[in-house]
């Protein structure tokens, strides 16, 4: 199974390997989760001062966080589903901070790609509808990002 997965690094600063790397875990968690072939979403990398804008914007928390995610088949209040014949499952969208990344690696003792496959595995868990509001969600997704990580090789 291959996810479709449009990149944009704001920063600049990521290397193409880095990218591949992010590519890979997601399409590895989408092949445990079996999720449909060619089901798109994007990743975007920005900073912490444009994170902080979009949390701002979107959640009314006025600090910079780590990674968001908007996932398009939740449901607004007055939103309704619209079906279209042969159209391709799009997840959503994972925006993740990568001067977040950095410093949570080193708060945390491992690599900087562990951190960043972390993001994006938890940005990816989100789009497909799991959820941390309370602990028995939180311990199943939690349990689910620790699974995928650890099989695909990224242990702490």
């Amino acid at each position: 199974m291959k996810l479709l997965i449009d990149f944009l690094d704001e920063t600049e600063e990521l290397e193409q390997s880095i990218i591949s790397e992010v590519e890979s875990i997601l399409n590895f968690a989408a092949n445990m989760k079996e999720i449909d072939d060619g089901t798109e979403l994007s990743v975007t990398f920005v900073d912490n001062e444009r994170i902080q804008e979009i949390n701002r914007e979107y959640r009314d928390k006025d600090q910079p966080t780590d990674v968001i995610s908007f996932a398009l088949e939740e449901l607004g209040v007055g939103e309704t589903v619209i079906v279209g014949a042969n159209q391709p499952r799009h997840l959503g969208d994972i925006i993740i901070s990568t001067q977040k990344a950095i410093e949570q690696a080193d708060e945390y003792g491992h690599s900087f790609m562990r951190e960043l496959g972390f993001l994006a595995v938890h940005g990816f868990l989100h789009l497909l509808g799991y959820d941390h509001v309370n602990e028995e969600d939180e311990k199943v997704m939690f349990s689910l990002q620790t699974q995928i990580l650890n099989e695909y090789g990224l242990t702490r």
